[in-house]
């Protein structure tokens, strides 16, 4: 079992705190959704995961099945067994995705020509055209075209733990459910009869939750996890809205600032 640990994270971005102590685990064969409103750092928690240019981890750490995440590259990474579903997928003109998967498959010593009667198979069960497969990669896809062609790299590749940051952002009902299913699917039984996918969804919408069903939902604000339990949460979230949370953050806060510093011995914290 495959397991991604999260302790205390910390990051900035131009000198500003975005991350403030996130700390959750994801083990094979789970779904966590990690749902906040827009601006509260959740695709910064998927950037620094995958290790993108411009992030600066500033405290705790991320191992998978122990391995320090943080101290390798991105390709490492993705080596490694993580896996990200970008919010917006990038066009790479002139590469089509087979041959982006036939050398991923060639650098981790795996037989590329398995690899389009595996896209194919992975095209068919999400209704994802084949004649996409060999388009340079993204080039000239609708925004839910370029999510099924995501979903189908993801599926070859066969990582350990997938990061899903906005996946049913340009998706419509019908494809979401048809990626949903995929997703659920390797969660139970893994990919290619591999090991049981783990799952990071990160999203600030109930409606994915509609179709990837979570273990454990983790309300997100101010660059922290603010709650954790099971998929009740998104119903109450669906009712109040992100006010409820982020107001009581916000009230907790002052008070803590409020607390004075003092030297005296007899405040072993140092706080009044």
């Amino acid at each position: 079992m495959s397991e991604l640990v999260i302790s205390d994270l910390r990051a900035t971005v131009d000198g500003k705190d975005i991350l403030k102590g996130v700390t959750l685990t994801v083990r094979s064969g789970e779904v966590h959704a990690v749902m906040g409103p827009n601006g509260s750092g959740k695709s910064t928690l998927s950037n620094v995961l995958m290790g993108k240019p411009g992030y600066v981890v500033t405290g705790g750490s991320v191992t998978l099945d122990g391995v320090d995440l943080l101290a390798m590259a991105t390709w490492e990474r993705a080596q490694a067994g993580l896996y990200l579903a970008m919010q917006y997928p990038v066009e790479v003109p002139g590469i089509s995705v087979k041959d982006v998967l036939a050398e991923a498959y060639a650098a981790s010593d795996r037989d590329r020509q398995l690899v389009p009667s595996l896209m194919a198979a992975e095209a068919d069960l999400i209704g994802f055209e084949r004649e996409f497969l060999d388009r340079p990669l993204n080039v000239d896809l609708s925004g839910g075209e370029k999510k099924r062609n995501e979903t189908v790299q993801m599926a070859v590749l066969g990582p350990k733990i997938a990061i899903l940051d906005e996946l049913d952002s340009g998706l419509d009902v019908d494809a979401l459910r048809a990626v949903s299913r995929r997703i659920e699917l390797a969660t139970t039984e893994g990919f290619s009869g591999g090991e049981r996918l783990g799952v990071l969804a990160i999203t600030h919408y109930n409606r994915l939750l509609e179709e990837l069903h979570p273990d454990v939902v983790h309300i997100f604000a101010n660059g922290q996890i603010l709650e954790s339990g099971g998929p009740e949460i998104a119903t109450r979230l669906e009712e109040t809205g992100y006010a409820a949370w982020v107001e009581e953050e916000e009230q907790a806060a002052p008070i803590a600032a409020a607390r004075p510093v003092v030297d005296d011995p007899f405040f072993s914290d140092g706080l009044l």
